[in-house]
């Protein structure tokens, strides 16, 4: 079985041009999945061996670059807006979920470490839309040893529409401390598309009240989750998921933390532990799909879009690509995603 991969670009209500990218099975996919990354990131590379798991495991995964990220344009790693990465992933999956081939998909969201609260407020705008999310190490709170204080905040607060993309916030290597293989880290840190550099204020003052909005409104989360975290993750801090868990109101709700794993669950642990990531998320992702299939041949609402399942218990190796690409522009840029944390226990309300 291949897997088909595509790129495109399309264009934003703001006129801005976005890189979008998909991994497609060859078969009639099971479910749609949209792909959310972190801060600084990207999708085509970073994010491909996410893709190429899940579709090989019979989902047709979508990808896009947010503006300033990766292969798209705008000021590299500028967030002028959050709100403005939350309208344009919105606009880009549904169109894709409109479209006739996968009208009638089930549709999860994936989002890695700030992508966790993209994919948190994606729900949030349409609550009802979405079939599950799957969160992996999310930026959804911040940790209480590194929030800053008010008086620091107030200060950068009356500058940032002055000097709003100065790069002056100090930050530590996060690449180091993310992601545990020493090979798999000096790939990503020789991605180019990765930004490395120091966040810009607006850009750090966007992500502390995006978070701190979204700790407020945990409760307001209702769709089926299932949270994953490294114990040892000094990056976002597992004791963050632990509070997602607990304050969600979704009834369905699965917790599961992975003992010595850091940050990159997904791309920086030894090859073992990734498939036993990837293992567990596609047994989650096939779970919800055919529990949605078999509620939507009883009834299914007017505004939903279903799909057809096969379990799998999981996704290994990656297999070969057929790839219709468009000529890569590449861009210069940086990389950060969250904050520290504490120990949990596997919790699961499957």
């Amino acid at each position: 079985m291949e897997v088909e991969y595509q790129e495109d670009y399309i264009r934003n209500s703001r006129g801005v041009q976005l890189f979008t990218c998909r991994w497609l099975p060859f078969s009639s996919p099971k479910a749609l999945v949209f792909l959310c990354h972190g801060y600084g990131m990207e999708c085509s590379g970073f994010m491909r061996g996410c893709g190429i798991k899940l579709a090989f495991a019979g989902f047709a995964v979508f990808g896009i670059d947010y503006e300033g990220h990766g292969r798209s344009r705008g000021a590299r790693c500028y967030i002028k807006k959050f709100e403005n990465i939350i309208d344009d992933c919105i606009d880009f999956f549904k169109t894709i979920c409109a479209q006739e081939e996968y009208r009638d998909k089930a549709r999860f969201l994936y989002g890695e470490s700030m992508g966790g609260a993209v994919a948190l407020l994606l729900h949030k705008k349409d609550p009802s839309f979405w079939d599950g999310a799957v969160l992996v190490a999310p930026m959804c709170k911040i940790s209480e040893k590194v929030k800053p204080h008010p008086l620091v905040v107030n200060l950068l607060t009356k500058v940032e529409e002055i000097i709003p993309k100065w790069k002056i916030v100090p930050t530590r290597d996060v690449i180091d401390s993310a992601f545990k293989d020493p090979i798999k880290r000096e790939e990503i840190r020789s991605n180019k598309l990765i930004y490395q550099d120091k966040p810009r204020l607006k850009t750090a003052l966007e992500m502390l009240r995006t978070s701190m909005s979204l700790e407020e409104s945990l409760h307001e989360v209702t769709l089926p989750f299932f949270v994953l975290h490294g114990e040892a993750d000094t990056v976002t801090d597992p004791e963050v998921s632990r509070v997602l868990y607990e304050k969600a109101s979704s009834r369905d709700k699965t917790i599961k933390l992975y003992p010595g794993m850091w940050h990159g669950l997904t791309s920086g642990e030894p090859d073992e532990n990734v498939e036993i990531v990837f293992a567990d998320i596609i047994t989650w992702l096939d779970k919800h799909t055919n529990e949605r299939d078999h509620i939507s041949s009883i009834h299914r609402p007017n505004h939903s879009l279903n799909n057809s399942v096969v379990s799998v218990a999981a996704a290994a190796a990656v297999l070969p690509e057929k790839v219709s690409r468009k000529p890569r522009t590449q861009w210069h840029g940086s990389y950060l995603c969250g904050l520290k944390g504490r120990r949990l226990q596997h919790h699961s309300a499957m």
